[in-house]
């Protein structure tokens, strides 16, 4: 028997809904970038790609 005094269909549905939730929030992420680099605009995640046409800071053209 497991030591978990949950039983196992009901960490299954918080594992889905954990589940759910990061899918919800990584589509939001990716939809708000495609709409950033469809805008030409510098993408706002901190990891996030730079807008097109723009140098990083000390670069020469």
């Amino acid at each position: 028997m497991p030591s978990s005094s949950k039983n196992p269909s009901r960490e299954q549905e918080e594992r889905e809904k954990r589940r759910s939730e990061q899918l919800r929030a990584n589509l939001a992420r990716r939809k708000q970038q495609s709409r950033s680099r469809r805008a030409g605009a510098a993408d706002d995640r901190d990891d996030g790609l730079k807008a097109a046409g723009t140098n990083p800071a000390g670069a020469e053209e």
